[in-house]
């Protein structure tokens, strides 16, 4: 324990003083003295101001992710588990796919299945959810549930939502038992004793229907490290802002994600998956905002999962655009009443900005400098650096120095620092290509790693 809180002061530490050079950097320049209405114009001048603004739609998320960092301790001891396995309700863990990967699928199921037993689960199922048939044993500890092609939901709900739906429909929920949970996982997520223990604790605890914990992407062999070290932002967004909003608000203020989430089998059946095309492209986050609306509470699981990231800059890329064109018919729902998604939107609208915040950023305020209040100054510069340290943070929590060494985590985050540029550029033609390219596509990025790399 003593180990853990030294940690987590020493990042603290390490925030504090990101924050503060990035702060002497930005903000310690020579005053101007040059009058922008006469030098550039009526308009021109304007648009400069305007072109400063979107940074400051992140200041929330930027607000969340920091507090969400700084208030808990973000290196917690191993989870214990708080009462008797043998107590726990029925638990479903459950896969959904579209039985691309076969072999993916089984091998996973199989590490799943063990670590369960490892952990101590007992009353628990493992169901794999697919559009094509795997060859999944079936058992009384497995079920493979195959989607009929002709299955069509009241709303016209499509790709995972569908699936998901068809598993809730009376002929099919085979889950008898009123107070069971639903635990859902991507094809590729592997469980961790850590995590079964952290979901055993919080439905024995059984306070809130809903609940989510971390995913770390840099667990066995790398395929890509510019997209894993790229998604060392995703492991201090959870560690932060996910956090934050599920032990403080215990509402999903931002939304959430799509994998490790914890359902009360009745809570779900509740608000459903069936919400038709504004529910298809990102269910994950209709799902979470339709929840918040109709008064359902979140809690923050403790223990981690693993997933992999996207093994190609193409597929990171249309992962990305998915996101924000899934989320953009969130926040455009009339479904969902503004109050719950108004975080949320504006997270969404200063992710649509950031190709302005960034030419701004990069070459307009240094061709075309302007004088501007000092408190914007040094907002803007407190964005920045606390979006600069998510990445050096997630390399810390992705790669211990205990399991991979000095040299290979300094490496990692040095290397991480040379990714920021690339990740921005990628996420900037994840906007362009979201907001202009084609709509209502769910894009599948590869998931098995080739069979000439050496796992």
């Amino acid at each position: 324990m003593a180990n853990s809180v030294w940690k987590h002061l020493l990042h603290c530490a390490l925030l504090l003083v990101t924050i503060t050079v990035v702060l002497k950097l930005l903000t310690g320049g020579t005053e101007l003295s040059i009058d922008p209405w006469d030098e550039y114009g009526t308009i021109t001048t304007i648009a400069l101001y305007l072109l400063r603004l979107p940074t400051l739609l992140a200041l929330p998320q930027v607000l969340f992710n920091f507090f969400g960092l700084t208030l808990y301790n973000a290196f917690p001891g191993k989870v214990v588990l708080n009462g008797c396995p043998l107590l726990a309700p029925f638990i479903c863990l459950r896969v959904v796919t579209r039985g691309e990967y076969p072999d993916l699928v089984q091998s996973n199921v199989r590490c799943n299945l063990h670590t369960c037993t490892e952990a101590g689960l007992s009353n628990f199922l493992l169901e794999v959810v697919t559009d094509r048939p795997i060859g999944i044993p079936k058992n009384h500890r497995t079920r493979e549930i195959v989607v009929p092609k002709e299955y069509r939901t009241t709303s016209g709900a499509m790709f995972k939502a569908r699936a998901l739906q068809y598993c809730l429909e009376k002929h099919v929920d085979g889950l008898s038992d009123r107070n069971a949970w639903v635990v859902h996982l991507d094809e590729e997520t592997l469980l961790t004793p850590h995590s079964v223990r952290g979901i055993l604790n919080f439905v024995l605890t059984g306070q809130h229907p809903f609940g989510q914990g971390l995913i770390t992407y840099a667990n066995g062999h790398v395929v890509n490290w510019l997209t894993t070290l790229a998604d060392s932002f995703r492991v201090s967004d959870d560690m932060g802002k996910l956090r934050l909003q599920f032990k403080l608000f215990h509402r999903p203020l931002f939304g959430w994600k799509g994998s490790y989430v914890v359902a009360q089998l009745q809570a779900e059946k509740d608000v459903s998956f069936d919400n038709g095309i504004d529910g298809s492209l990102a269910e994950d986050c209709f799902f979470a905002m339709r929840a918040y609306a109709r008064g359902y509470t979140f809690d923050f699981i403790e223990g981690e999962m693993h997933e992999k990231s996207p093994f190609t800059l193409v597929d990171f890329l249309q992962q990305r655009k998915r996101w924000l064109q899934g989320i953009l018919l969130v926040v455009r729902s009339p479904q969902i009443p503004l109050a719950n998604k108004l975080l949320l939107g504006i997270s969404l609208y200063s992710w649509i900005t950031m190709p302005l915040a960034v030419v701004n950023g990069v070459f307009v305020a240094h061709h075309y400098p302007i004088p501007c209040p000092i408190l914007l100054e040094y907002v803007s510069s407190f964005v920045v650096a606390c979006n600069a340290y998510m990445y050096l943070f997630g390399v810390i929590k992705s790669f211990p120095l205990l399991r991979f060494g000095v040299l290979k985590s300094v490496a990692c985050l040095l290397g991480v620092l040379c990714t920021i540029p690339v990740n921005v550029l990628i996420e900037i033609g994840a906007v362009i290509s979201g907001l202009l390219g084609s709509k209502n596509k769910f894009y599948v990025v590869q998931k098995e790693v080739p069979m000439l790399v050496t796992v």
